[in-house]
């Protein structure tokens, strides 16, 4: 049976998840416009880290317990909030937090000579990621839910790799675990991205918190890799 059908009356094309086209489109234009604000709290709270230098004593286990105290329960906040006016707010207080845990990294990659430049050039490839992603999810019709279960079982076994490295202290694991995460959070944009414009996810402020990520883990690694490969010292 064709799962597309026009509803009566008003000629809206419905999809299986009984969201019409319309909809979806106003999800993803919301989407679209709150990703790009979410950018400026994380520039910021970027700023803030590598200016004040508040981040520098966070590392090994003190530095994971931060991150992940503060992640997770903004996360569990955003979930909470996410049906209502505070629901913006709080999101963008979690992409500052982001910005202030980045800024670490960023400060290491700014003491190269070439700093700058591979910042740049990471930021740049995070957004030919994200423009390729992008328009994949939109031309690719295969349904792609199944992903999920083999998407969230990766990101376990990286997460876990990535807490047993930070007390190892291997440069060879932590670009194996930046290759391995460029490929898994790529794969998950272009599941998100997809469930967009299949109307899967329906809420702009979720929608808008799972391609941060993407979007967040991607240029991280991406950074790691080029600061470990590509970093000159003066």
């Amino acid at each position: 049976m064709n799962d597309r059908f026009t509803s009566f009356g008003v000629g809206q094309t419905i999809n299986s998840y009984g969201v019409s086209q319309e909809e979806r489109n106003r999800v993803m234009r919301n989407t679209y416009w709150l990703l790009a604000l979410s950018l400026v709290p994380t520039v910021l709270g970027a700023w803030l880290g590598v200016a004040t230098g508040i981040t520098q004593a966070l590392t090994g286990g003190m530095g994971l317990i931060v991150f992940m105290g503060g992640a997770f329960g903004f996360m569990y906040a955003i979930e909470k909030t996410k049906n209502s006016a505070t629901g913006v707010p709080v999101l963008l207080g979690f992409t500052f937090f982001m910005g202030l845990m980045l800024s670490r990294m960023i400060a290491m990659v700014l003491g190269f000579k070439n700093g700058p430049d591979l910042i740049m050039t990471a930021f740049g490839g995070t957004a030919g990621v994200f423009l390729v992603m992008a328009s994949v999810a939109t031309v690719i019709k295969r349904d792609l839910s199944g992903m999920s279960k083999w998407l969230f079982a990766g990101m376990l076994v990286l997460l876990v790799g990535g807490i047993i490295n930070i007390f190892v202290g291997s440069t060879v694991g932590m670009m194996v675990l930046s290759v391995v995460s460029i490929g898994i959070f790529s794969a998950y944009m272009l599941y998100d991205l997809k469930q967009i414009i299949d109307g899967g996810e329906t809420n702009y402020i979720s929608a808008t918190l799972a391609l941060y990520l993407d979007l967040f883990n991607i240029f991280q690694s991406l950074l790691a890799l080029l600061g470990i490969m590509g970093g000159e010292r003066d």
